[in-house]
C-alpha cells in the first residue's frame, strides 16, 4: 500500500534557535492521520527548555520564556515522552511527514543524546520539502512551508506554531502525492529514495555557490545530520 493511503503523522517542532545541533525543544506536536487523510488525533507538548527563549525565537513561535517557565513540562520529560512516542510510531512502521525533516529529527537526535537517551532511527520519514524540490526542481521561489502550501493549495493558518506546521506538512505531502504518481509507493521505499534525492539535491545546490564561494560545502546528510 503506498505511503498516502494509510495511516501517517505529521511531526513539527518549535525551538530556541536556527541550529538544530543546539536548538532546544520549546514545543512540538505529533498529528495521527487516517488512511483519508483525515486527522484523526493529537499530542501537543510545552517544554521548558532549561534556559531563556531568544527574542528572535519567541517572535516566530509565539512561546515566551516565561509562559514556558510558568506552564511547560521539564525538558528531561518532555524529551522523553516525544523520543518515545515517535519511537513507538517507527516500530509499527507508520510513516512520519516532517517538512525540512532533517532540521526536526536532528533536533530529536541531539535532544536524545543531552538527556541520556537512546537516539532514534528516524525511519520512515516522509519530508515535502525533499519531495518537492525532486519533482519541481527549477521552480522559482521560496520552498518555507508557507510558500510550498501556498502553491499546493493547502491553507496554513497559525503558521510557525507546530500544531498548525505538523497538520500541513502532512497535507502538503499528500497534495504531492496526488499530483506525482511517481511519489506513490511504500513508505520504506520513499524514505530510501528521499535519502538518495536529498544527497542529490545537496550536491547540486553545493555547486551553484561554488560559483562564487569555492569553498562552499552542503551537508548531504537526511533525515540525521551527522555529528561533527
Amino acid at each position: 500500500m503506498t505511503w498516502h493511503e494509510s495511516i501517517r503523522a505529521g511531526f513539527d517542532l518549535e525551538t530556541t534557535g536556527r541550529d538544530p545541533r543546539t536548538a532546544l525543544i520549546v514545543t512540538a506536536t505529533l498529528v495521527m492521520v487516517d488512511e483519508h487523510g483525515r486527522a484523526a488525533s493529537s499530542a501537543e507538548w510545552l517544554v521548558d527548555p532549561g534556559v531563556p527563549i531568544p527574542a528572535e525565537a519567541a517572535e516566530v513561535h509565539g512561546v515566551t520564556t516565561e509562559r514556558a517557565q510558568a506552564e511547560g513540562m521539564p525538558a528531561a520529560q518532555g524529551v522523553t515522552e516525544i523520543t518515545e512516542t515517535l519511537r513507538d510510531l517507527f516500530a509499527a512502521g507508520i510513516p512520519v511527514v516532517a517538512f525540512n525533516g532533517v532540521y526536526d529529527f536532528t533536533v530529536m537526535d541531539r535532544e536524545a543524546r543531552r538527556h541520556g537517551l537512546t537516539p532514534l532511527e528516524a525511519r520512515p520519514v516522509i519530508d515535502p520539502f525533499v519531495l518537492d524540490k525532486q519533482v519541481d526542481r527549477f521552480r522559482k521561489g521560496k520552498r518555507t512551508l508557507s510558500a510550498v502550501s501556498e502553491h499546493y493549495g493547502v491553507t496554513l493558518e497559525n503558521a510557525h506554531t507546530s500544531a498548525a506546521d505538523a497538520l500541513a506538512a502532512v497535507q502538503v505531502a499528500d497534495a504531492l502525492a496526488a499530483q506525482y504518481e511517481q511519489l506513490r509507493m511504500a513508505p520504506a521505499e520513499l524514505h530510501e529514495r528521499q535519502v538518495r534525492w536529498k544527497a542529490e539535491q545537496a550536491e547540486s545546490f553545493e555547486q551553484y555557490l561554488r560559483r562564487k564561494d569555492p569553498q562552499a560545502t552542503v551537508s548531504r546528510h537526511w533525515p540525521v545530520e551527522a555529528e561533527r
